[in-house]
C-alpha cells in the first residue's frame, strides 16, 4: 500500500469510528506507522491535530443531527462523547458560536468541518533541492524538553523554547561548541514512545565528552534526505515540511525511517528573506 493510500485509510478509519473511543495507536496502526509519526504527518498536512479533527467532525455531525431531528440534547451529548450536557454545550459553543438550543432554533450559522480527503500534488509548482546522503552515527549535545501532542501544545511551546534559549544565550553557546560535521543549531524531534508526547532537542553536532549543563543524544547511522530551505523563519521551514510530505514523498519510493528528524539552522539572521536552513529526514 502506498504512502497516500495508507494515510487516507487511517482517516477513513477515524470517520467510520467517530462515535467510538478510538486511540491514536488504533488510528496510526491503519497507516502502518507509529503514533508519533502519524501525528507529525497529519498536523503538517492539515495544520490541525488528530484530536482537534475528531472533535470538529463530531460537533459538525452533532449540529446536523440537532437541526434534523428532535433527539434530546442530553442524548446527543452522550452520543458524541461528552460526559455531561454542560461539557457538550461548552464545546459546541466554541465551535459554532451558539448553544445547542440556539442551533435547534436555527438562530445563526453553523460551522461545518467536512470529511477530510488527502490530496497531494505530484508535480510541484516550485522545485525542491535535496540530496541523499549516508552518515554514520553521531552525537549531539543540547537542551531536551518533552511536550504534549494534545491540544497542539507542541506547536505553541516549541517556539517559546527557542525564544527562551535565544534570549539567554544558549543557542550562541551551542554554536561555539559546534565541532561536528553538521554546522549550526539543530532542532530535533524524537519519538520517545510515550503516547501523546514529543521529545524535542535544541542541540548541536558535537564530538567529545558532554559539557556540564547539557545532555547528549546519539543519532543513529542513517540514509538521509537533506532538503534545502530558503526564506525567513518560521514560514519557510513550515512550508518546506508541507511540500516534502505532500509532494516529495508521494512521488518517491522512500519512507520515513522513524528515527530522529533534524532541522538545521545557520548562524545568519533568520528573518532574512534569503535565510538558509535544512531539513534532514532519515529514510528507508
Amino acid at each position: 500500500m502506498g504512502w497516500v493510500e495508507s494515510l487516507q485509510q487511517a482517516i477513513d478509519y477515524m470517520e467510520k469510528n467517530l462515535l467510538e473511543d478510538i486511540s491514536i495507536e488504533d488510528i496510526a496502526k491503519q497507516a502502518n506507522t507509529s503514533p508519533f509519526h502519524f501525528q507529525r504527518i497529519f498536523s503538517i498536512l492539515t495544520e490541525t491535530s488528530v484530536g482537534e479533527y475528531l472533535r470538529r467532525r463530531r460537533l459538525t455531525l452533532a449540529a446536523q443531527e440537532l437541526s434534523a431531528t428532535n433527539h434530546k440534547i442530553i442524548d446527543l451529548a452522550f452520543k458524541y462523547g461528552y460526559d455531561t450536557p454542560e461539557a457538550f454545550s461548552k464545546a459546541f459553543r466554541r465551535q459554532h458560536g451558539m448553544t445547542p438550543s440556539e442551533a435547534r432554533r436555527n438562530n445563526g450559522k453553523l460551522h461545518s468541518y467536512n470529511r477530510l480527503v488527502i490530496q497531494v500534488s505530484l508535480k510541484g509548482v516550485e522545485s525542491m533541492k535535496y540530496k541523499i546522503v549516508e552518515k554514520e552515527a553521531f552525537q549531539v549535545i543540547g537542551i531536551r524538553k518533552e511536550f504534549s501532542l494534545q491540544n497542539e501544545e507542541n506547536s505553541t511551546e516549541i517556539p517559546k523554547l527557542w525564544g527562551q534559549l535565544n534570549s539567554d544565550g544558549t543557542t550562541d553557546k551551542l554554536v561555539s561548541l559546534n565541532n561536528g560535521v553538521i554546522k549550526g543549531v539543530l532542532g530535533i524531534c524524537v519519538d520517545n514512545k510515550i503516547p501523546q508526547k514529543i521529545e524535542y532537542w535544541v542541540a548541536t553536532d558535537y564530538v567529545g565528552n558532554t559539557p556540564e549543563g547539557y545532555e547528549s543524544l546519539v543519532i543513529p547511522a542513517s540514509k538521509w534526505g537533506v532538503f534545502e530551505v530558503h526564506g525567513a523563519m518560521p514560514n519557510a521551514i513550515q512550508s518546506a515540511w508541507n511540500q516534502i510530505f505532500s509532494e516529495w514523498f508521494p512521488s518517491n519510493n522512500y519512507e520515513c525511517a522513524g528515527t530522529p528528524e533534524l532541522e538545521v539552522y545557520s548562524e545568519d539572521d533568520p528573518n532574512r528573506s534569503d535565510y538558509y536552513s535544512e531539513i534532514w529526514i532519515p529514510l528507508k
